[in-house]
């Protein structure tokens, strides 16, 4: 194939709002292919809409909530009972090993301590440095997001194109540097206009639009309050399974 394809495959909040699967968005490009995030319901997503997991090299997680990393633990059992021998690597914030060990321990206790036929290699990604991680580059940017760790807006450059996504959190000055030159942004409008936080609302995006210097700008983890109102927006919106070409 040639160029990058994003293929949204979870666009829903944490509690599932409008019937959505969790956070987890799927990048395919020549040289291999990632997960942007990979909340609770990542595995059963990958199936719905024919993703095969084991060609996945890359999972990068923004923070440490279940609903973006908590999938992990059933993708791991999954690679185990289907024989993967693809390596794969896990990055994410400081602590990143200890958390996904910790989740596999209290759903399936011992799991973390079975000897995978393939290997897994974990990152802790650090403020602000750029990592190489196989085939891809990625800056993390920190942001105002409780989750046990530091929680970022990543920024990741793959075959030329370059993919910026909020993660979530509050309005900070760094994402307007994540967003620059991105060809397309990925942000998330939790609320429409009701202010929280640590939580992005359409309202303040709207309103900061201009500072977002980004090709194409796409609304993810939607609450109801925001469903309710999507044929009103200003702004694209992705839904589960759709597909956008860079």
């Amino acid at each position: 194939m040639s160029g990058v394809a994003i293929k949204f495959l979870g666009s829903g909040d944490a509690l599932g709002s409008g019937g959505r699967f969790q956070t987890c968005i799927q990048v395919t490009a020549a040289t291999g292919q990632l997960l942007i995030d990979c909340g609770t319901s990542s595995l059963v997503a990958m199936k719905r809409f024919g993703v095969d997991p084991s060609l996945v090299d890359i999972i990068l997680l923004s923070h440490l909530h279940g609903d973006h990393f908590g999938g992990l633990p059933f993708f791991i059992l999954n690679a185990q009972f289907t024989r993967r021998t693809r390596p794969l690597v896990v990055a994410g914030p400081p602590g990143v090993r200890t958390r996904v060990n910790e989740a596999m321990e209290v759903l399936f206790p011992g799991s973390s301590r079975v000897q995978q036929k393939f290997a897994i290699e974990f990152v802790e990604l650090q403020d602000g440095n750029t990592h190489l991680i196989g085939w891809i580059n990625v800056i993390p940017y920190p942001v105002n997001h409780p989750s046990g760790a530091p929680s970022y807006a990543l920024r990741v450059e793959c075959d030329g194109k370059i993919i910026g996504y909020s993660g979530d959190t509050e309005w900070v000055e760094t994402l307007a540097e994540v967003a620059r030159g991105a060809d397309l942004f990925i942000s998330e409008a939790y609320f429409f206009e009701k202010r929280v936080k640590y939580h992005l609302d359409y309202q303040t995006l709207l309103n900061k639009r201009g500072q977002l210097e980004c090709k194409r700008l796409i609304l993810t983890h939607m609450s109801e309050d925001v469903l309710q109102k999507l044929n009103g927006l200003e702004m694209e919106w992705a839904e589960d399974g759709q597909v956008i070409d860079l």
